[in-house]
C-alpha cells in the first residue's frame, strides 16, 4: 500500500522528481506539462528532468515503450531523482512494473493530486474526503509486506502468512472505507439541514466555480471580506468557504469551492462530491475565468470547467461568465474579449474594477423573484417583524406610526401570501400615519 508521505518541513529540500509523459502527436508539450510541473511544485516536488514519448496510447505494461524505457533508465540516475512522476493515471500493474524497474516510488497524476489535497484539507470533512479517496485509490495497489515471496511461485514457504497478512490489510482498509462513508453521510445530513435553513430564509446562494488559480478566492475576499488564503498554488482552496455580502439591502451567500483542472480524475470528482455539491445546490454559478491568458488557454480552461460542471450535474444551473484579472489586459484585447464573450462581466478581483457591476448583475438575477410590498404590522405582532427580518428580505423603509410599524420590503413571491393579512396600499398607509 502506498502510504501518504509526511508534509515537507519548512525549509526542507524538495523531493526530486523525474517527469514522464506519453502524448499524442500534435499536443503541445510545454502547455501540457506546464500544468503537471505546477502540480509537482505545489506538492513540494522539484522537477529534475523529463521524458516525453509520442504515441497514440501508453504501453499497457510499462506506460512507455521498450526503447523509451531503456532511455529513461539511463536518464533517471543521472538526474538523481527520488521519484518518478507520471502525467497520467497508471493501473496497478503498470505502477508495480515501473517500481520494480527503477526501485523508486512511482507517483501518477491522481496520486499527486491526492497528496496536494491532503496538504490543503483543513476541515474535518475535507480530511475525511482525502482519506477516503486515498484508501479507495490504494486498495487495488496493496501488495503486502511479503511481495518477495510472491515471485517464488507456489510451493513450500510461500503459503499462509503472506497471503493472510495481505487479506487482513485489505479487510482493514475496506472496513475503514465503510466507516469514512458513514461519517461523511452524517456530515452530509448536517449540511442538508443548513441548506434548508437557508432556503427558509430565502437567502440566495452564489457559487464560485472556475479553473484553479483563476482568482476565485481573491474574488470571495473582495466581495465579502472573507480573508481566505490566496496563495498562488493549485488547489489552494479545498474546503468550501461560504461568506455573505449585502447589495441593495439584500443578503447573498457566496461559496468558494475547489478549483478545477484539465483531466480532473473521475474518482476525485466522485470522492469530493461533498465539496463539489456546494456548487450543485447554488442558485447561481459565477464561472470565473482568467482573462490574462491566451485566447486558446482561456477556451481550454472554460471547457474544462464546463466539463466538470456537467459531470456533477450542475450544467443546468443559471450561470454567469466572469472574466477576471482584466487589469492585466490591454484595451484592444478587452474589446476582443467583449466580442468573444458578449454579456460576460470583466473584473479585477485584486484591484476592485468591475465589482460593483458584478454585484448589480447578481442582484438583477434575483430581483425577478421579489415583489415590493407595504405592510402595516401592529405593535402586538412583533413576531411578524421578526419573521420578516429572518427572511433576509431587503427592507427599504420602516416607519413607526400610531397603528403599528409600516414596512416597505422586497418579498419573495411565494412569501407574499404569508404576510397577506398585513398588506396595505400606499395611500391607506399614509392616511394611517397622519
Amino acid at each position: 500500500m502506498t502510504h501518504h508521505q509526511p508534509d515537507p518541513a519548512p525549509g526542507a529540500e524538495p523531493e526530486r522528481g523525474f517527469l514522464v509523459a506519453v502524448l499524442a502527436q500534435g499536443v503541445d508539450v510545454d502547455d501540457e506539462l506546464g500544468e503537471m510541473r505546477e502540480l509537482m511544485r505545489t506538492a513540494g516536488v522539484e522537477p529534475v528532468g523529463q521524458l516525453v514519448q509520442r504515441r497514440p496510447a501508453p504501453d499497457p505494461r510499462t506506460y512507455v515503450g521498450k526503447g523509451k524505457l531503456a532511455e529513461l533508465k539511463a536518464a533517471v540516475p543521472g538526474a538523481e531523482a527520488e521519484s518518478l512522476i507520471v502525467d497520467d493515471d497508471l493501473d496497478p500493474g503498470q505502477q508495480r512494473r515501473l517500481e520494480d524497474e527503477f526501485k523508486l516510488r512511482v507517483v501518477d497524476r491522481t496520486q499527486l493530486i491526492l497528496d496536494i489535497f491532503a496538504q490543503h484539507a483543513v476541515s474535518a470533512e475535507g480530511k475525511l474526503q482525502v482519506e477516503l479517496a486515498q484508501l479507495e485509490y490504494n486498495l487495488p495497489r496493496m501488495r503486502g509486506l511479503w511481495q518477495h515471496l510472491e515471485r517464488l511461485g507456489g510451493g513450500i514457504g510461500t503459503r499462509g502468512p503472506g497471503e493472510t497478512q495481505l487479506e487482513t490489510d485489505r479487510r482493514l482498509a475496506r472496513r475503514r472505507i465503510s466507516q469514512l462513508k458513514r461519517r461523511l453521510k452524517e456530515l452530509e445530513r448536517r449540511r442538508d439541514t443548513q441548506r434548508k435553513a437557508r432556503r427558509r430564509a430565502e437567502t440566495p446562494v452564489v457559487a464560485l466555480a472556475g479553473y484553479t488559480n483563476a482568482g476565485k478566492s481573491t474574488l470571495l475576499n473582495a466581495l465579502t471580506d472573507a480573508a481566505v488564503s490566496v496563495d498562488d498554488r493549485l488547489f489552494e482552496t479545498l474546503d468550501p468557504t461560504t461568506r455573505g455580502f449585502t447589495q441593495d439591502g439584500r443578503r447573498y451567500l457566496v461559496t468558494d469551492t475547489v478549483g478545477f483542472i484539465r483531466r480532473l480524475p473521475h474518482q476525485l470528482v466522485e470522492g469530493f462530491a461533498a465539496t463539489l455539491e456546494e456548487t450543485l445546490h447554488a442558485d447561481l454559478v459565477l464561472h470565473i475565468a482568467d482573462a490574462s491568458q491566451s485566447d486558446e488557454r482561456v477556451d481550454e480552461t472554460i471547457a474544462a470547467v464546463e466539463s466538470v460542471l456537467n459531470e456533477i450535474g450542475a450544467s443546468e444551473l443559471p450561470l454567469e461568465l466572469v472574466l477576471n484579472k482584466i487589469d492585466e489586459v490591454d484595451p484592444l484585447r478587452r474589446r476582443r474579449l467583449a466580442n468573444r464573450f458578449p454579456g460576460a462581466i470583466q473584473i479585477s478581483a485584486r484591484g476592485g474594477e468591475g465589482l460593483d457591476a458584478l454585484r448589480a448583475r447578481v442582484a438583477q438575477r434575483f430581483g425577478e423573484r421579489l415583489r415590493s410590498v407595504r405592510l402595516l404590522v401592529p405593535y402586538d405582532q412583533g413576531r411578524v417583524l421578526a419573521e420578516l427580518y429572518e427572511l433576509g428580505a431587503p427592507i427599504e423603509e420602516r416607519l413607526d406610526t400610531q397603528d403599528g410599524v409600516v414596512v416597505v420590503a422586497q418579498l419573495p413571491h411565494r412569501e407574499v401570501t404569508r404576510f397577506a393579512p398585513y398588506l396595505v396600499s400606499e395611500p391607506a398607509a399614509r392616511a394611517r400615519s397622519r
